[in-house]
Parts: structure tokens; C-alpha cells; sequence
């Protein structure tokens, strides 16, 4: 017996209330800010073939360009150069010897770690025979995958538009290709984000990674850390010479320069700072280092002696302090000082173009410019503001990479906030700038959705608890509706359990949006398995929700159908229709028939009416919400898409499969275009294309059974790689696989399986789920087919027991059990 799933709806807009996620197995996930309802509409995505053509060599991401004067610290790079010719384990390329390594580059903010990578990277650029170049931003796991997702369709891997599974095809790539390779992994900040995501030990290929941690993960699995220090006195003293040469200005370099170097520490990142102001304001080094000891008194009353325990702070702080003086004062003048604490909460690693010309960062300026107060700051003044800062070596400005427009040093941006007076407001504005740029397709695989994600992420850790005044932002919430959508559950899940916490923790348990947190953090643990810690939340949610607004206000319906689908996941399908009904009526009442939430109120009704054996009633309420939904939302909206995918899981088991594979079919195609080949949904809805063919005996006469067997082998392995291998989708998929096994013959391999499921299943969703009770009855099939015939028995008899205690002597499972016990009974296989 195949059981299928519901797909999970897509997210709505409730006036009032935020955002709500219909689920098609039950859930109403609450959404967005009560201030800022949120709209969200789709956008097609494009299948890319893999066989399209390769022109090597491939380069992929922006390689930081060398900075002016860079020192080529030949030393290091001979140590880097010797291990790897010697073939040790602190080899970055070594193609003669199988046993590759990783180099990680560590040491204190702005010691030039990225600039020492980006010099390999550069040399491996221009070598002829170096086939693949990828530079990865790692500071979240987002950038990671979005990066490697666009490096697989360059390279000519398996790509289906999907971020997750075409960055996976793309380590596969690298783990198969004879073709050499170099990736380089920038700026790590957390370990955990390079968990299965770092690139495979190959001879053909290295990878080389900076990193400020000191991580003892990170130099686990044969990666060895290199100390990467300040610069040497001769190579300080080199760069300020070479740098200000460079500029045409070599007079500037005088017998103080030395001392400079010193003061500054050798730091190179200080040393920048202080070439750049001294060009743009032509002074010599003794002008520059008499400017610079005097900034250091002025640090005291900014930066506590404590603040900065690898000491590269401080001299840091200080040229930032004297270059955004040089810069407020230059043209556009008066704007650098806010343009660089906006840069400095979000992501080093890059913002795209489009934050910059918002509205809330041009009255930002306005509001915080110090010269022409009050004079509205243009989105042409925003753009000259921030080449000036790029001028004074405060940001790396360019235009060629629209999602990663504006980087800043990390060192740069922590000096920054520690002198900001006003945090709290340059982070609430750089979460506006964000949600007003946010696509409505943010389901969709993008670079610009990933760099979102990304900065959010930042935000939120250099924000702290800014964010929460007053209360949460909609951007926390706007991201993680976004992750749940885009059907990355597990992302979803950190995200909402830390927004949670947050309000909780600063709002209180029954402010609104701690409210709308935790619903949604219920919501992320069903869709990965946490059904029964979903269940404890969403009551309490249920709980709280109706003391402070009242039994029928909007968020308080969406509990309760929050609940309702978590109780039917776990077989409480009674509790369900009870809860379900109630919600119908009072969504109809308070907000019209054809009101989207209604609609998804009465899909999730039908849907618990199906699973308790009420088809007919189920499929009346179904036809209409197709109607409804296909008129107010249109034919290939997501809720639409499902509504049919539920209508025809009802038809095919009421024996109308013709009409369910029609309408299955179109499903398919529609979902792949919409979602992706490799969205939850999608995989969904080829699951039950599936089960429909095996219930068409015009399927079977057409010779097409092994094509079918095909689908669900594809679902299973996506599924699997999509969504961890104890997911209830993939357990339901594996489910489905080795009933098409047993069907065909392959008892063993469906006993395989089987085994597997029973015990997983029992373990994720209990040993008294309705799908439980059909796994375990396909184990017992399985058996008597392969002769084991008192194993069936045994097990075939407690499903019986179970399933009419749990569900009744009329529902039809429990019928279907019974009738197959019976035939066990009459027609024993041949011993």
C-alpha cells in the first residue's frame, strides 16, 4: 500500500497579521511584522541543461584585486611554495601525491590573509594549465552554497537551478574531474558552516582558506594552520615607499617613515589607511605620524584599553578615525562618517548595489550629513560618498559584481561600530535598506536572495539586540519566511529558534511578534521531522495567542490550523477535523469564503476528512477549492498547485486514477517550472504522479512500469540529499520505492528497505502514526510474499489491533489491513 504526501503550500498575505505559510499537510505558519503584511508572488525559474559546453578555464567569484604596493612576502610564500614541492602534509598543491592537504592561513584582522590568498589565487589565474579558479566568500554558509551552485553550472556539472543541490553537483564535480583546480574559501567565521561543504581531497585540485579563528576543527582532517603575521620593518616601510611612488607623490616619504611603520604596528590594514590619507591630503610621514599620536589620546574616551585584546585594533581605529575626517571633508562632503557605519553592519564580504540607492539609506545621510544640513542626499551623492570612501581605503568599491558592490575589512567595520554613538539606528536602517530591496521571488536560487540571507545574517550578530527596538524587525522575519519557502528547513529552523529566543527574551511571551516567532519556529521543526517539539510550542502558542487577542482573531485561527496540521501528522487526525472545523467556520465568518486563509482553512479540512476515510466529503470540499483558488490566486500560484495535487490524491484513491494522473501530470510540470525539479513540492508532487501510474492498469499494459520504478528512485535520492535521510518525506519516499520493488518482484530489496523505514519512521513520527501502521503492514506483505509467512502474520495482526484502536473499525486503513489479513488467511504462498 503507497501512501502519498501533501505538498507544503506557499506563504500569504494577511492584512494585519503578517504573513501566513499554508501547509498542505495542516499548518498555517505565522509570518512577517504585525506593521508590514508582506505580499509574495513567484517567478519562473529556468532548468539549465548540463551538456552545455565548457570554455576553459573556468573562474568563478571576485578575486580581490592586489592591493597598491602589495608586498609579496616572498619568505611566506617560499615556506608556502617549499611544503608543498616537499609533498608534507601542509601541502596546498601536490599533484604528484595522493594525499592532498589544506592550508589554512590564520592570524589577526588585517594582517593581509585575504591579500596573500587572492596573490595564489591571482598565480593560479594566470597559469595556463590551472583549469578552475573559485573564490568563496565563507563567512555564512548562504554565500558558500550560493558560490558553489554558480561554479556547477560553469563547469558543466548536473545543475537544476536549486542552490543546495547544485552546489552538492558541484563538490561531486570537483570529487570526479581529472581537470586542476584551486578553491579558495575567504574569511571562515564559523566552522559549522563548512560542515559537508568543504571540497574534497584531490591530486588535481587544493584548497586554501583564511580564517581569524583559532578553531581546533578547522585544522582537523589533515589542515594545518600557517601564522600569517604583521609585515616585516623592510616590508612596511616598502609599502608606504612603493605605495605613495605609485601616486606620484614620493616626496611624502621622508626620514620619519620608519618610525610610522612602527607606531601603525606594521599592520598592513593601518598602513593602507595612512597611505591613502596621506595622498589625498598630500601630507609627509611626520605630518601623518605627529596626526596619527595625537589621535591615539583621542581613542581613549572611544575604545576601552581592554577592548582590544590581539592589539590590531587600535592602530586601526585610529587611522579609520583620521581618514573618515579626510573624507567627511572631502566632496560630497559631510556624508563618509554615515555611509561607512551603514557598510559597517553588514556583510565584509558584500552588499549589493541596490541597498545604496534606497530611500532609507539617502534620508539616512540626510538626516546625519554635517555639512549642507537638511539638503536631501541623492542616490548620485550616495555613489560618490562611497568612492570617496574607497578612495581612502576605508571600503573596495565596484561596479562589476552588482550583489557584492561594497566590501569592507572586517577589522575596518569592528572599529567602525566600536565608535559608533548610535548603533541601534544605523542597524534598523540597514535592516530597512535590506527588506526594502527583498524580491518577492525569494524562493528562488539567486545571488542576490543569497547575499540577503548573508548580510541578515551579519546584521543580527553585529546588531545584537538593536534589532529588537522596539520590537522585532520585519526583516528578521521577512528571512526566515524566506528560508522556509525557498525549502532550506533546516536553515529555516536556526534562524527562527534564534528570532524566538530574542523575543522572548526582549519582548516577553505574549507580545505579538514572540507570538508570531515561535509559530513560525514551529512551524520549520515540522517541516524537518520535530513534529512532537512543533506540537509543544504550537499549543502554547494556541494558548497565549487566544488570551491576548481574543479566539477569533486572525493569528489566533492560524495557531489553532498551526496545531490542527501538527496533530494530524502524528496520527491525531481526531483532534485535527475538530480543531479544523471549527477554524473553517470562523475563517468564513470573520473573513468571507474566497479569503485566502479560508480557502487554506477548508484545504486543510478536506485533508484530515481523506485521511480518516471521508473521501467523498474530502473531494467536495477539494473541487471547490481548486475553483476558488484557481480564480482569486490563478493556475500556477503554489496554493493552487497544491489544491490540484490534493484533489487528485483523492480521486486516485476513491479509483479515479485517470483523472488523478491528468491532473498529477500538469502538476509536475507546472511545480518544476515554478519551484525548481528539486523543491520539496516538486518532489512531492512526482512522488504522487507515481503512485498514480501504479494504480493505472492502462500504465502497467503500456510497458512504462520501469518508468515509474524511475521516478521513485530519483525521489528518493533527492530527497534524501535535500532533506536528510529521516525526514518524513524521505521515509515516505523510500516507503513508496519499495512498494514499486515489491510490486515488480524484487521482494528482497523491498524487505531491504522496509526494515530500514519501520525502524526510522518509528522513531521520527511514534509507533502509533497511520504511517507507521502502513509501513509496517508492507513489511508484513513483504514477508509472506518471500515465504516468511509467521512473521506476516505476527505483524499483520498487531497493525490490525493498532489501527482500529487508533483510527476505528470504518476508516480505511484499518479495512484495508483487515482485508489483507484475510487473504493471507485463504491464499498462503507455496511453501
Amino acid at each position: 500500500m503507497m501512501f502519498g504526501k501533501r505538498a507544503d503550500a506557499t506563504t500569504q498575505s494577511i492584512e494585519g497579521a503578517g504573513t501566513a505559510t499554508a501547509s498542505g499537510d495542516g499548518g498555517v505558519a505565522i509570518g512577517g511584522d504585525s506593521h508590514a503584511p508582506i505580499t509574495v508572488t513567484v517567478t519562473k525559474q529556468t532548468i539549465i541543461s548540463a551538456a552545455r559546453a565548457v570554455s576553459w578555464p573556468v573562474r568563478v567569484g571576485d578575486i580581490p584585486e592586489l592591493a597598491s604596493a602589495f608586498q609579496p612576502r616572498q619568505d611566506l610564500r617560499d615556506h608556502v611554495i617549499a611544503a608543498r614541492q616537499r609533498g608534507d602534509d601542509v601541502v596546498l598543491t601536490q599533484p604528484e601525491t595522493a594525499a592532498r592537504t589544506t592550508r589554512i592561513l590564520s592570524g589577526g584582522g588585517g594582517v593581509g590573509k585575504s591579500q596573500l590568498a587572492a596573490w595564489f589565487a591571482h598565480r593560479a589565474d594566470e597559469d595556463s594549465r590551472r583549469d578552475l579558479v573559485v573564490w568563496v566568500a565563507a563567512d555564512t554558509p548562504e554565500q558558500i552554497i550560493a558560490t558553489y551552485a554558480r561554479a556547477a553550472g560553469r563547469v558543466g556539472a548536473e545543475v537544476t537551478g536549486d542552490a543546495t543541490g547544485d552546489a552538492k553537483s558541484f563538490l561531486e564535480w570537483l570529487r570526479e574531474t581529472d581537470r586542476d583546480w584551486l578553491v579558495v574559501l575567504d574569511d571562515i567565521t564559523n566552522p559549522a558552516h563548512l560542515a559537508g561543504w568543504w571540497p574534497p581531497s584531490r591530486p588535481v585540485g587544493w584548497t586554501l582558506a583564511t580564517t581569524r579563528l583559532h578553531d581546533a576543527a578547522l585544522a582537523s582532517s589533515g589542515r594545518h594552520r600557517i601564522g600569517i603575521g604583521v609585515y616585516t620593518p623592510e616590508e612596511s616601510l616598502a609599502y608606504l615607499t612603493i605605495r605613495l611612488t605609485e601616486a606620484g607623490q614620493p616626496h611624502l616619504i621622508d626620514d620619519r617613515a620608519s618610525i610610522l611603520a612602527s607606531a601603525l604596528g606594521h599592520l598592513p590594514l593601518a598602513l593602507s589607511h595612512a597611505a591613502a590619507f596621506m595622498d589625498s591630503q598630500a601630507e609627509s610621514c611626520t605630518e601623518y605620524l605627529a596626526r596619527y599620536t595625537k589621535g591615539r589620546d583621542r581613542l581613549q574616551d572611544l575604545m576601552p584599553a581592554d577592548s582590544d585584546p590581539d592589539s590590531y585594533g587600535r592602530p586601526v581605529t585610529v587611522t579609520l578615525l583620521l581618514a573618515l575626517d579626510g573624507a567627511d571633508a572631502d566632496a560630497p562632503a559631510g556624508l563618509a562618517r554615515a555611509a561607512l557605519a551603514l557598510a559597517a553592519m553588514l556583510d565584509p564580504a558584500g552588499q549589493p548595489e541596490a541597498l545604496w540607492g534606497t530611500s532609507a539609506v539617502t534620508d539616512y545621510l540626510t538626516r546625519h550629513r554635517t555639512v549642507d544640513i537638511g539638503k536631501p542626499v541623492t542616490a548620485s551623492q550616495v555613489r560618490k560618498v562611497l568612492r570617496l570612501l574607497h578612495r581612502y581605503a576605508l571600503i573596495t568599491h565596484t561596479g562589476t559584481h552588482p550583489v557584492q558592490t561594497v566590501r569592507v575589512h572586517a577589522l575596518t567595520a569592528r572599529a567602525m561600530q566600536e565608535t559608533l554613538t548610535d548603533l541601534a539606528l544605523a542597524a534598523r536602517v540597514a535592516a530597512d535598506a535590506l527588506l526594502a530591496i527583498w524580491p518577492d521571488d525569494d524562493h528562488a536560487s539567486t545571488e542576490l536572495t543569497a547575499s540577503l540571507f548573508a548580510n541578515v545574517t551579519i546584521l543580527q550578530k553585529s546588531a545584537a539586540e538593536n534589532l529588537w527596538q522596539p520590537d522585532g524587525h520585519p526583516v528578521l522575519y521577512r528571512a526566515g519566511l524566506g528560508l522556509l519557502k525557498a525549502g532550506l528547513h533546516t536553515a529555516a529552523a536556526d534562524h527562527w529558534h534564534l528570532v524566538a529566543a530574542q523575543a522572548l527574551r526582549l519582548l516577553g511571551p505574549e507580545h505579538l511578534n514572540t507570538l508570531i516567532a515561535r509559530g513560525n519556529l514551529a512551524s520549520s521543526y515540522r517541516q524537518v521531522g520535530r513534529v512532537s517539539d512543533a506540537i509543544i510550542i504550537e499549543e502554547q502558542v494556541v494558548t497565549d495567542t487566544e488570551r491576548v487577542l481574543g479566539p477569533e482573531h486572525l493569528n489566533t485561527l492560524i495557531a489553532r490550523g498551526n496545531l490542527a496540521g501538527s496533530y494530524r501528522q502524528v496520527g491525531r487526525v481526531s483532534d485535527a477535523i475538530i480543531i479544523e472545523e471549527q477554524v473553517v467556520t470562523d475563517t468564513e465568518r470573520v473573513l468571507g469564503p474566497e479569503h485566502l486563509n479560508t480557502l487554506i482553512a477548508r484545504g486543510n479540512l478536506a485533508g484530515s476528512y481523506r485521511q480518516v476515510g471521508r473521501i467523498s466529503d474530502a473531494i467536495i470540499i477539494e473541487e471547490q477549492v481548486v475553483t476558488d483558488t484557481e480564480r482569486v490566486l490563478g493556475p500556477e500560484h503554489l496554493n493552487t498547485l497544491i489544491a490540484r495535487g490534493n484533489l487528485a490524491d483523492s480521486y486516485r484513491q476513491v479509483g479515479r486514477i485517470s483523472d488523478a494522473i491528468i491532473i498529477e501530470e500538469q502538476v509536475v510540470t507546472d511545480t518544476e517550472r515554478v519551484l525548481g525539479p528539486e523543491h520539496p513540492n516538486t518532489l512531492t508532487a512526482r512522488g504522487n504522479l507515481a503512485s498514480s501510474y501504479w494504480h493505472a492498469s492502462s500504465y502497467w499494459q503500456a510497458g512504462r512500469i520501469s518508468d515509474a520504478v524511475t521516478i521513485f528512485e530519483q525521489v528518493v535520492t533527492d530527497t534524501e540529499r535535500l532533506l536528510g535521510p529521516e525526514h518524513p518525506d524521505t521515509l515516505t519516499a523510500r516507503g513508496n520505492l519499495a512498494d514499486s520493488y515489491r510490486q515488480v518482484g524484487r521482494i528482497s530489496d523491498a524487505i531491504t528497505i522496509e526494515e530500514q523505514v519501520v525502524t526510522g519512521i518509528e522513531r521520527v513520527l511514534g509507533p502509533e502514526h497511520p504511517n507507521t501502521l502502513i509501513v509496517r503492514g508492507n513489511l508484513a506483505d513483504s514477508y509472506w510474499q518471500a515465504g516468511r509467512i509467521s512473521d506476516a502474520f505476527t505483524i499483520f495482526e498487531q497493525v490490525v489491533t493498532e489501527t482500529e484502536r487508533l483510527l476505528g473499525p470504518e476508516y480505511d486503513l484499518t479495512r484495508a489491513v483487515v482485508d489483507a489479513l484475510s487473504a493471507l488467511a485463504q491464499n498462503p504462498p507455496d511453501a
